[in-house]
């Protein structure tokens, strides 16, 4: 962490971080700052996204995953050639 850029990055990133507990049927809450900052109103979208959960508005999920059909492709001729 000796280059500044970096340290800014993290420091914004992990700002409204807040540790959650679980209630007795599992669930979670969402502060209302990342509510808000990600635009979560009643529907959401979870995905899966290796050793972590994304949390997503379902509006934004589907710009965001048209946006990337075509990179995702890409990468996978790469990844997987000839698959």
């Amino acid at each position: 962490m000796t280059v500044k850029g970096t340290r800014d990055y993290v420091r914004m990133l992990f700002a409204a971080a807040s540790q959650e507990v679980p209630d007795k049927q599992g669930r979670i809450s969402i502060p209302p700052v990342l509510r808000q900052y990600a635009s979560l109103d009643r529907d959401v979208v979870v995905i899966g996204s290796m050793n972590r959960i994304e949390i997503w508005d379902p509006t934004s999920w589907a710009e965001y995953s048209e946006q990337q059909e075509q990179v995702f492709s890409d990468l996978s001729d790469e990844v997987f050639p000839g698959a």
